[in-house]
């Protein structure tokens, strides 16, 4: 089911994500109302509801193999997490403004310009973490093998060299790991 590090990973991630979102929704809601502290009670509110609301997503999201590619997350996968992610904090954004300003039609205003913005800014908020934290492609990988030629000369690195022996000295081709 993953470790700790997954766990951390998706806190660390929605704190970062929600950084984003709330400075997004302030503007949002400031545009609409023209209320300065209707929209930072709006974007103060959904710091709590979005972080919840969000890490659940990502570990749901962190379970499930579907449109992944072999080396873990295809651009389509990216973009359609974008999508059920927005779905979720759409609904919970114009609840949000309904309850602080009073009014349908801002909260609705609000909510129907994030599905734009947010779902811009989540798509390059994916990338940038796929980016920064995803494993090396799998041609980097131990568990690959290639056939190389060697000079009797050259020595080859061995992750698990019989009898702790750190090197081989080759003079056919070997079997290494790439």
């Amino acid at each position: 089911m993953g470790d700790w590090r997954d766990h951390g990973r998706s806190v660390l991630k929605g704190i970062t994500w929600r950084v984003v979102g709330t400075l997004d929704t302030i503007l949002l809601a400031w545009l609409f109302t023209g209320d300065t502290t209707k929209a930072l009670t709006i974007g103060a509110v959904e710091v709590f509801t979005k972080i919840f609301l969000y890490y659940l997503h990502e570990r749901l999201w962190s379970r499930s193999y579907l449109w992944r590619d072999i080396t873990g997350e295809a651009h389509r996968r990216s973009l359609i997490k974008g999508v059920s992610w927005r779905i979720c904090g759409t609904l919970d954004t114009i609840i949000i403004a309904f309850f602080v300003t009073g009014r349908y039609d801002a909260a609705f205003s609000i909510g129907f310009m994030e599905v734009f913005t947010k779902v811009g800014l989540f798509y390059l908020h994916e990338r940038l973490w796929l980016r920064f934290t995803s494993s090396p492609p799998k041609s980097e990988q131990q568990g690959d093998l290639r056939v190389g030629e060697l000079d009797v000369a050259e020595t080859v690195p061995l992750n698990d060299a019989p009898n702790g022996a750190a090197f081989v000295e080759a003079d056919e081709p070997v079997l290494t790991e790439a």
